[in-house]
């Protein structure tokens, strides 16, 4: 469906039962629904009420001049004014790189609204092996003709575009100092964090650094693989992920916000 949030339209897919668990599914820097694909059904045919969406500027949704990147401000409003629309007051946040980062801004500023998270390669600083894997990308964007198809299949004539900002936005020089280790603590939901021990955008470190700072977090490091964990090893992350989820219905921790262990 399309519905519009802040003056923009939003492209949104909806599936599951409507009063299942409502589980968030936002996507990485260059990604779209689409990079969900394997995802939606599975966690769907668990019972949860599953929505992703295309955020503004990428997919079907409206274009954007540029990105408010490493802050993503107004991906922050647009997550908000969604889930005021949709009537839900809590949900579980799922967030692959960029949108990891976004789900951890979001718990931080608004831990009332969030469930639980999955954070899958999320960023919260800049490090060496981030700025060599983003030139990396750049080098496939221009020389791999099947990359760039990709891209305007994905996201149409927005998929230069989309490539520019997501660069841009990670390379600016005033972001290099950018960190947001720090506002972690004050995240009261549980956590899994996800990454591959073959990352190209980071160590193993930073995901350690990331589970460290958070009160309630469970660390997954998943051997010979990338970046890209739920698309390259989908039956992996999508049972992993349900199995964590699945806690709180049992425990009846699922409305809940407060301390403890996972």
């Amino acid at each position: 469906m399309e519905t519009t949030v802040n003056g923009h339209r939003l492209n949104v897919e909806c599936a599951g039962p409507d009063d299942g668990p409502p589980v968030i599914l936002m996507h990485h820097g260059l990604g779209a629904i689409q990079s969900w694909e394997e995802q939606i059904p599975a966690l769907a045919a668990a019972g949860y009420r599953v929505i992703a969406y295309d955020r503004w500027g990428y997919g079907g949704s409206a274009a954007r001049m540029e990105l408010s990147m490493p802050y993503f401000g107004e991906d922050l409003a647009d997550l908000e004014a969604l889930l005021d629309l949709l009537e839900i007051p809590q949900a579980t946040l799922i967030g692959h790189s960029d949108g990891g980062t976004i789900a951890l801004y979001f718990a931080a500023q608004q831990p009332q609204r969030v469930t639980a998270l999955v954070l899958v390669a999320a960023h919260i600083y800049i490090e060496a092996r981030m700025g060599a894997g983003i030139n990396e990308t750049r080098a496939a964007f221009e020389q791999k003709e099947r990359f760039r198809r990709g891209m305007e299949r994905v996201h149409g004539d927005k998929g230069e575009g989309v490539f520019w900002n997501w660069y841009h936005g990670w390379t600016d020089e005033a972001n290099l100092g950018w960190n947001i280790q720090p506002l972690l603590a004050g995240i009261p939901s549980p956590a899994l964090v996800v990454q591959g021990l073959e990352d190209e955008h980071k160590t193993p470190q930073h995901a350690g650094d990331i589970a460290g700072a958070l009160p309630r977090a469970t660390l997954w490091l998943e051997p010979e693989v990338g970046h890209m964990l739920p698309q390259d090893k989908p039956e992996v992350f999508n049972r992993r992920v349900i199995d964590f989820l699945k806690q709180f219905e049992v425990t009846g921790l699922r409305h809940t916000i407060g301390g403890g262990d996972v």
